[in-house]
């Protein structure tokens, strides 16, 4: 609801006027914001594979809470089943997207955008620092997820977790990739 109730006013602002006291007109003071692209295109393949690495951990998860019946009946044995961090490394990939953010909002302060320099540039900034608080909600739920998995929890217990986080996770991506758009299609 958040980010529809800023696409909404992103859309009612930049056509709407603002009355300027100093020549008593309306003026449109909906300036063109240089938005480091290359950047924000690194951060949006960087949020894809942190994408694909939680669906491999929630697939690994599902798997290992579907066999657990099976392996806990002695004298059976499933193997070896290699172990990858998959949590680990979204927690990475993760952390070096809200970095890329970080790199993208000081690429805008020195091409002379901050918050208050134009109504475009404070949706600007507004839209992604939003994205970015809501993406560090889901670092917490990814990190009590891989704590879950470190405890060695029961595996549905931490099948639930991964499950979670990673539908949490793949919304941050498609909202992600919608506030890209947004910037880029609007502007």
């Amino acid at each position: 609801m958040v980010f529809v109730s800023l696409t909404s006013a992103y859309v009612f602002r930049r056509g709407l006027p603002t009355f300027d006291g100093q020549t008593n007109s309306y003026v449109h003071d909906w300036g063109n914001v240089d938005l480091p692209w290359v950047l924000l295109a690194i951060n949006t393949v960087v949020l894809l594979a942190s994408s694909v690495t939680i669906e491999l951990a929630r697939r690994k998860a599902a798997r290992q809470a579907a066999l657990a019946p099976v392996s806990s009946i002695p004298g059976v044995s499933l193997g070896d089943e290699k172990n990858f961090p998959w949590l680990g490394i979204t927690v990475i990939l993760g952390s070096a997207f809200l970095v890329g953010q970080w790199l993208a909002w000081g690429e805008l302060h020195n091409r002379g955008f901050y918050v208050d320099t134009n109504p475009s540039s404070s949706f600007a900034f507004l839209l992604t620092i939003a994205h970015a608080v809501h993406l560090a909600g889901g670092m917490i739920a990814l990190i009590w997820a891989a704590r879950s998995s470190l405890l060695h929890k029961p595996p549905e217990a931490r099948r639930i977790a991964v499950d979670i986080t990673a539908w949490y996770w793949h919304f941050m991506l498609v909202l992600w990739l919608y506030v890209f758009a947004l910037l880029g299609l609007a502007r």
